[in-house]
């Protein structure tokens, strides 16, 4: 490990989905928002907003949409959203009312920005001796979501994080070699992938029988066929959800 703080921290990530109950101190929570607030944003826009889910029925209902129980006891739940509502809001009531909001290069340039704040707050959390966990569950239904939160057009979920103090000790997932993620200049193809996963398949199965011995695909290759193979229906239809919160997002190409 560096002797780098954060770097050990960056290096040792691991998802935590079990958290002592105590609440974090209201100290520690504004920390992570004012990490939040001075992230990185595309031309200085600040396109992304985040939800701070404090109602307890709404926390059980956002656990409800996840299908993850775990979610309703988060001491910390955030929600990243794109939101182009806020500036088009701004330029019309400054009397300049501009018709670009709703452009898939604005819902683009926000999603970005929500998603380098939540890594952000990431390391942040992590750096303060803090677990979190990312949720893309909260995708699984999006319309019921979208009522939940009250998110006005030009909005959209983008992820959820839960942070606490841990109450476990997950161990953590190995990652396979960066010579298959990393590239110079240009992308790498290889002629067997099979071959070039094979020392990694080995790795994981010893992880993932370390967890549960009664694991049926305890391979990374085994992992990747069950989970592409089990699309969710309804997050296949985002790009109609995204239309529906006012992202003019083409029906083809060449619209």
């Amino acid at each position: 490990m560096p002797d780098n703080f954060t770097l050990a921290h960056q290096l040792a990530h691991r998802t935590y989905r079990a958290f002592r109950p105590e609440p974090l101190p209201e100290a520690t929570i504004n920390t992570l928002f004012e990490v939040a607030r001075w992230t990185a944003t595309s031309s200085a826009m600040q396109a992304s907003s985040i939800l701070n889910i404090t109602d307890p029925n709404l926390k059980a209902q956002i656990a409800q949409i996840c299908n993850q129980s775990y979610v309703a006891k988060a001491p910390l739940l955030l929600i990243f959203i794109v939101d182009q509502y806020r500036n088009n809001a701004i330029t019309n009531d400054i009397g300049h009312p501009i018709e670009t909001a709703g452009l898939p290069s604005r819902f683009f340039q926000a999603f970005t920005d929500a998603c380098i704040t939540a890594q952000n707050v990431v390391n942040a959390a992590e750096s303060m001796g803090l677990g979190t966990c990312y949720l893309g569950s909260i995708l699984n239904d999006i319309p019921q979501l979208v009522q939940a939160l009250k998110l006005p057009q030009l909005t959209f979920p983008v992820v959820g994080l839960m942070v606490g103090l841990p109450d476990q000790d997950p161990g953590q997932r190995p990652r396979m070699d960066k010579s298959l993620r990393i590239f110079d200049n240009t992308y790498t193809v290889f002629d067997d992938y099979a071959q070039a996963i094979a020392d990694y398949d080995v790795i994981c199965e010893a992880y993932y029988r370390q967890r549960d011995p009664k694991i049926e695909t305890p391979t990374f290759s085994g992992q990747l066929v069950k989970r592409l193979s089990a699309a969710n229906p309804r997050r296949e239809l985002i790009l109609d959800f995204l239309r529906a919160q006012g992202f003019s997002l083409p029906e083809r190409a060449d619209d």
